[in-house]
């Protein structure tokens, strides 16, 4: 029978076997390392593609493909459309093998991205930035495919690339570490999860292999829900390197077979899985990299005692990023509440909030600004080891008497939005404070620097969890002697802050503004 008659899964079979003698011309194996976590749970291991020459395992699919180009394929170049690590893997392979690559990537592409294409491909790669979305960017790239006669490198919907990512699975099957009883592998269009899962059944057919996906992207879980490959029309972008609205055709007709479920999982969820692996093997993962370990983690107990493998396939990410997930990533690990609650608006209060209703939480936000000359409604976050502890502190602040209502996921909290009317103010000065992040250090410098008539009349703090926290404080006086006796008798430093710093006069204006 030609190779060309077999049924599907039989040839990417084969094809992976050949890709084994292609893709190691440009790059080597990468590790399988063991996840140790504290307490019961499966015994994970992460394959670790992150460390390969392109950060992502998306090199051996893309140069499989084209190794095999014609020479007259190869004078005509190529074209791709990518988020990234595909056009990383075609830019190493165009280099390697001196064939000129137009590259679309959508404009929200990250700059660490694109940077690396440059890098791998040198003045055999251009890159276009196209639309939005990764879909757009395949569009353009289509476009430029009919135009120009170059050959259209799928970044996951061609036999070739899926085998070329199949190796990824030979490597582990060849470690020696298995077998494996379960796989967890993250899905875009669906190339890697349709090679690895079609060889890790071909060797261990008791393995039981989940697909996952963003709960925002479940392409491939719709596709096999309706019976082909369906178009989301619009995906959420969090975990950008699986950012796919349609599951490829091919990948779709694998994975049916192979996959026995689909987990989806939640962007925070994501969060604690990359937060996991910084902790455990102190490596920095892009989002879609985590997905496959976020969905072991959320099934952590019912995985207990079972020997589980998961791929971290990327690690291009932003820098910026980075930091902007790391000072989210408390509310994936902790329960976590925004409230509003009125109090007096008169000095002392907000001391006595926190005194008699938030024992034992941590305050992870503090929004507040004077709005109404009688009440004030300051705006907590706050954050426990469970529910049940938010619970007593709302059951606390029932029994005191206050009202309250819940923001949790509200807009004007998430952007911060914090009303302050500088007409109802006297004789208002703000403090920038750094203070210690430790338990009691703000609460401490509110009850024995702010003495008194000054009245709390602004707060901007956010946990960013570092070793100081920092946050902007307005205070109002009923005279403007009261006022500089008391910012005089402030210590720049002091006992659980670092430093304390009057706003000049200019900014203070800027805040109220005047």
């Amino acid at each position: 029978m030609d190779s060309g008659e077999l049924p599907l899964d039989r040839r990417l079979r084969q094809e992976i076997l050949f890709a084994r003698e292609r893709v190691y011309r440009f790059g080597r194996p990468t590790p399988l390392e063991k996840l140790d976590l504290p307490g019961p749970g499966p015994e994970i291991w992460v394959k670790r593609e992150d460390l390969s020459a392109v950060k992502s395992y998306k090199w051996r699919g893309a140069c499989n493909r084209m190794a095999v180009l014609s020479p007259g394929e190869a004078k005509r170049g190529v074209v791709t459309a990518s988020a990234g690590n595909h056009a990383q893997g075609v830019a190493l392979a165009a280099k390697t093998l001196g064939i000129h690559a137009r590259i679309h990537m959508p404009r929200s592409t990250p700059r660490v991205k694109q940077n690396a294409v440059l890098r791998h491909g040198g003045d055999f790669v251009t890159i276009h930035l196209s639309g939005d979305a990764y879909d757009d960017a395949v569009q353009a790239a289509r476009r430029e495919e009919e135009q120009t006669g170059a050959v259209y490198i799928h970044a996951y919907d061609d036999l070739l690339v899926m085998a070329g990512q199949g190796t990824l699975a030979d490597e582990v099957v060849l470690s020696g570490q298995g077998p494996f009883d379960a796989a967890y592998l993250q899905i875009g269009g669906g190339g890697m999860a349709a090679g690895v899962s079609g060889w890790l059944k071909t060797y261990w057919p008791d393995i039981r292999i989940t697909g996952v996906e963003g709960i925002g992207q479940a392409s491939m879980k719709a596709a096999i829900e309706s019976g082909s490959p369906v178009d989301l029309g619009q995906v959420d972008l969090f975990c950008d390197g699986t950012a796919v609205r349609k599951a490829g055709t091919l990948p779709y007709q694998i994975c049916r077979d192979t996959l026995d479920g689909i987990e989806t999982v939640t962007n925070d969820e994501v969060r604690h899985a990359m937060r996991v692996l910084w902790d455990g093997l102190r490596c920095i993962s892009e989002p879609a990299g985590a997905m496959g370990l976020a969905a072991v983690l959320k099934n952590r107990a019912r995985l207990a005692g079972r020997k589980v493998l998961v791929i971290l396939c990327g690690a291009n990410i932003d820098f910026l990023q980075i930091g902007i997930i790391a000072q989210s990533i408390g509310a994936a690990d902790q329960a976590s509440r925004t409230l509003r609650i009125r109090i007096p608006e008169k000095p002392g209060t907000m001391l006595g909030l926190l005194d008699s209703c938030f024992a034992g939480v941590n305050i992870a936000d503090f929004q507040y600004g004077k709005s109404h000359d009688l009440e004030a409604w300051p705006v907590f976050t706050i954050s426990a080891e469970s529910m049940d502890i938010l619970d007593e502190v709302v059951a606390r602040l029932d029994g005191g008497g206050f009202v309250w209502q819940d923001l949790t996921g509200a807009v004007d909290a998430n952007f911060r939005a914090i009303p302050l009317r500088g007409d109802l103010l006297q004789n208002p000065a703000f403090l920038r404070l750094d203070f210690y992040e430790r338990p009691g250090a703000l609460h401490d410098f509110l009850g024995r620097r702010i003495q008194g008539n000054a009245n709390l009349c602004y707060f901007n703090y956010r946990q960013s969890g570092e070793r100081v926290g920092r946050a902007l404080i307005g205070l109002d006086f009923p005279s403007s002697f009261e006022r500089d006796a008391l910012l005089m008798t402030i210590p720049a430093q002091g006992e659980g802050y670092r430093s304390c710093e009057v706003v000049d006069a200019e900014t203070t204006a800027r805040i109220l503004g005047r």
